[in-house]
């Protein structure tokens, strides 16, 4: 069994998956994991397939050098954004897996959570480029590895209304201080 870089808190209510060595490009696929952690696994798959479409886009936050601004990106905390389609493919490819996987273990799909998303650089791949007067020059791929874990949200209980008195607690210092300004009111 592969080693994963984190363990989910509730192994029995959580499922994952992973790809290595996926031939798309390294950094876009950094800010396509970026843009879906955290998101329900049915907002996440409806997401990047409208950035497929090209309807949203996915906001670039640490790889944005060169990169131009679009309105679409309005909302998301970055001016600059892109439609990396190779990156939404292989991402909803693993996605697809690890939904899969929860419903083989008998978890509610709709209530699933990305708790967990990584993208690894891999061993980059060596191709060859023919220049002038004779030289050549390397022509690299950036492949990554990925891993996605995710849970079942659990259900959420309001906390009762407590209507007791809250104790402030206070140090000696701020003790002297109130009573200076008591004594100084009088």
């Amino acid at each position: 069994m592969a080693r994963y870089s984190a363990t989910p808190a509730n192994e029995a209510k959580s499922a994952r998956c992973r790809g290595s060595d996926l031939r798309v490009h390294f950094k876009n696929t950094v800010e396509a994991a970026n843009a879906i952690k955290g998101r329900k696994l049915l907002n996440a798959v409806t997401y990047l397939k409208d950035v497929q479409e090209h309807k949203q886009c996915i906001p670039f936050r640490r790889f944005h050098r060169g990169i131009g601004r679009t309105a679409q990106v309005k909302g998301m905390g970055a001016p600059t954004g892109r439609w990396p389609e190779k990156s939404a493919k292989y991402l909803l490819d693993l996605l697809k897996n690890v939904q899969a996987n929860a419903e083989t273990k008998g978890l509610n799909t709709e209530e699933l959570v990305i708790k967990h998303i990584l993208v690894n650089a891999a061993a980059k791949n060596r191709r060859r480029t023919y220049r002038a007067h004779g030289r050549i020059n390397p022509y690299m791929s950036n492949p990554c590895h990925i891993e996605i874990i995710v849970t079942e949200q659990e259900k959420t209980v309001e906390k009762a209304v407590d209507d007791r008195q809250t104790v402030v607690f206070q140090n000696r210092k701020q003790l002297a201080a109130k009573r200076l300004h008591a004594a100084n009111r009088k």
